[in-house]
């Protein structure tokens, strides 16, 4: 099973992610966790090189990144039976623009990330998901503009000391998205989402759902994607 898990800020990818786990332990017998360092500054980095990095040049953080996401599609990733990503080449298409410093006109990485072109990557970089893994399913998690910035002010930041198999790599990255900006932030991250040349593909709206309910819609959702495969996986694990 292969999951690009995305979405703005606050619509409850995090959460997701856990149960999507724990619901993997169950009916596959196995769980693998979700890559999600793709936005800046990465989790896989110490507390100074976070601040170090999130400082640097719009130049080095397009080349990080764009080394970050083409590292994620590497064979050694699809051998398994389950590679899961969050954000991934989805985000970096709505963010970079906005927040990052290139991607955009008067970029700071001129040359390299012209206006649009991490969308055109974003396109370039689906190729080769749906050539690896055509059974990949896109899922993008959306809310009202006003539930996502009521949860912006009342969310605290989960304590860096629970550590989930979701999480290997500490706590996801927060607050790149300003409060203003969350309808703008939504709208792009729903033209990425249909521009996507994934096929199968569903969308979560977490508005009004609590967390086990928006598991229970992910489930009944993939069940219609679930590879041959991972079928057999689900029965040999049943069989047990």
């Amino acid at each position: 099973m292969n999951i690009i898990l995305v979405g703005c800020e606050y619509t409850g990818k995090t959460t997701l992610a856990d149960g999507i786990v724990e619901w993997s332990k169950d009916v596959f017998g196995v769980y693998s966790h979700f890559h999600d360092h793709f936005t800046i500054p990465s989790t896989e980095l110490a507390p100074d090189a976070r601040d170090e990095y999130k400082n640097s040049s719009p130049q080095i953080k397009e080349m990080f990144q764009r080394f970050m996401i083409q590292y994620h599609l590497s064979d050694t990733f699809y051998s398994n039976p389950d590679h899961h990503l969050m954000g991934f080449h989805i985000e970096e298409a709505v963010y970079a623009p906005l927040y990052y410093g290139y991607g955009n006109e008067n970029s700071g990485s001129q040359g390299r990330s012209p206006n649009g072109q991490r969308s055109e990557m974003a396109r370039e970089i689906e190729t080769q998901i749906i050539d690896k893994a055509p059974y990949t399913v896109l899922v993008l998690l959306h809310a009202s503009t006003e539930m996502i910035q009521k949860r912006m002010t009342q969310t605290t930041k989960p304590s860096s000391s629970k550590k989930l198999d979701s999480q290997p790599f500490g706590i996801p990255t927060q607050g790149v998205v300003k409060y203003e900006d969350v309808s703008y932030v939504s709208e792009r991250f729903h033209e990425e989402y249909q521009d996507s040349l994934i096929p199968n593909k569903f969308k979560i709206d977490t508005t009004n759902l609590k967390p086990s309910e928006t598991l229970s819609e992910f489930t009944q959702n993939i069940e219609s994607f679930l590879s041959s495969s991972d079928l057999d996986r689900i029965e040999a694990n049943r069989s047990l």
